[in-house]
């Protein structure tokens, strides 16, 4: 049973959601062998002030 995490900067629109969870689970089914029902994804929206890279946090770039 695979479980994907994923971490996103919040904003995305349901919709985004809605299909780039179809996109990881096809892509998982076709290289893992897994089925649709046994793939989890989890996403973790953050806010761009709680995320940093290189020293800088995302909400002062």
């Amino acid at each position: 049973m695979p479980t994907i995490n994923v971490q996103l900067f919040e904003g995305r629109t349901p919709e985004q959601k809605r299909a780039f969870v179809q996109a990881i689970t096809e892509a998982t089914c076709a290289t893992l062998g897994s089925t649709p029902e046994s793939v989890d994804v989890l996403i973790h929206e953050i806010k761009k002030e709680h995320w940093a890279t290189a020293g800088r946090l995302w909400s002062e770039t």
